[in-house]
């Protein structure tokens, strides 16, 4: 997997057009997390440094080709005093595969409160899944061999009374990263989309599914770094006609809710191991 800095890594093409790179992957189609740390890099280069995002609202449209570049188009739909927001479209020949609105707000003080942080076992206490020796390890340690991941197991998060369908995940870029918070919000954007449709899985393990990411918002809520670790808690409250809907809560090590998550992916039920092909 490339290093997230040129992952992000987008190229000028003219005012307001950028051109992504293309990612080495094994999977067929390009990855969700990817378009959309692209498109919030793309928008947050049309503004200026006294704003910061603080959420993402994108549609996945079209499978993208990861042997091929993505193409990133901004509308500078608002420019205001306190808020502005961009539209970003990514294109692969000529086609939108990924459509969002991206809102910045300058900060101001405020009132302040949060949801306490769930109990996880701490991250060093958990097994690293890329030192197994089944599927996760071959895949934790191919594809996302540059991030930190520890899954909680089933026995932590059950019984809390949220519902059957929970898991939990403690997640990191595995090097240091830049002093950039655009950068660390953009690759948490990319990891945001990793493991969170997993967590429609939990009360249906053994049922052969394919998925695909349809929709993905974010809100961006205090400051944290990427490349610490990070308690993402994830639960879908519904599942069903062919869809899952799916939520999930970022919080530092130190109890800090930094940024919430929901997504909708598509979720056929069929009758072997999913290869990754999946129409819309």
């Amino acid at each position: 997997m490339t290093d997230i800095r040129a992952v992000l890594e987008l190229e000028r093409i003219d005012r307001d057009v950028y051109r992504g790179p293309v990612v080495p992957t094994e999977l067929k189609r390009t990855f969700g997390g990817q378009v959309a740390g692209q498109s919030l890099i793309a928008a947050a280069r049309t503004v200026d440094a006294d704003f910061a995002v603080h959420s993402l609202h994108g549609y996945f449209l079209r499978p993208g080709d990861p042997q091929r570049p993505t193409l990133f188009t901004v509308d500078r739909i608002k420019q205001g005093r306190s808020f502005c927001v961009r539209r970003v479209t990514g294109l692969q020949e000529g086609e939108a595969i990924f459509s969002a609105s991206v809102s910045f707000h300058v900060p101001e003080t405020g009132v302040e409160h949060q949801d306490p942080m769930p109990h996880a076992p701490a991250p060093e206490d958990l097994p690293d899944p890329k030192l197994g020796d089944d599927e996760a390890a071959e895949w934790f340690g191919g594809e996302w061999a540059d991030w930190d991941l520890r899954i909680v197991p089933d026995a932590e998060t059950m019984g809390s009374g949220d519902g059957p369908a929970r898991q939990r995940v403690w997640m990191r870029y595995a090097s240091a990263l830049p002093d950039d918070p655009v950068l660390h919000l953009c690759a948490l954007a990319y990891m945001s989309d990793m493991t969170l449709l997993d967590a429609a899985k939990v009360p249906h393990r053994g049922v052969f599914t394919a998925n695909a990411s349809l929709d993905h918002a974010m809100w961006f809520l205090r400051p944290f770094r990427a490349d610490d670790w990070l308690l993402y808690d994830q639960t879908s409250p519904s599942a069903g006609a062919g869809r899952a809907l799916t939520e999930g809560r970022i919080f530092t090590r130190d109890g800090l809710l930094v940024a919430a998550v929901t997504q909708e992916g598509l979720m056929r039920v069929v009758d072997r191991p999913w290869d990754g092909r999946v129409g819309r």
